[in-house]
């Protein structure tokens, strides 16, 4: 069964934040304990979250 264009263009953002998370990842080790802890609250503190996101499409099934 075919892909509607909206299920591409979401797949195409979670490419985007594949990407996104990539760059984090390659900045990290140049961070201080603090930044790194501070940068790791903020990612916390985000919403919606990566796992909220995960839920949502698991309920729908």
């Amino acid at each position: 069964m075919p892909l509607s264009g909206e299920a591409i263009r979401t797949m195409n953002y979670v490419d985007d934040i594949s990407v996104t998370l990539r760059r984090i990842l390659t900045v990290l080790p140049s961070l201080t304990e603090e930044e790194r802890r501070r940068v790791s609250d903020h990612i916390k503190k985000a919403d919606p979250s990566y796992d909220s996101v995960l839920q949502a499409l698991q309920a729908k099934k």
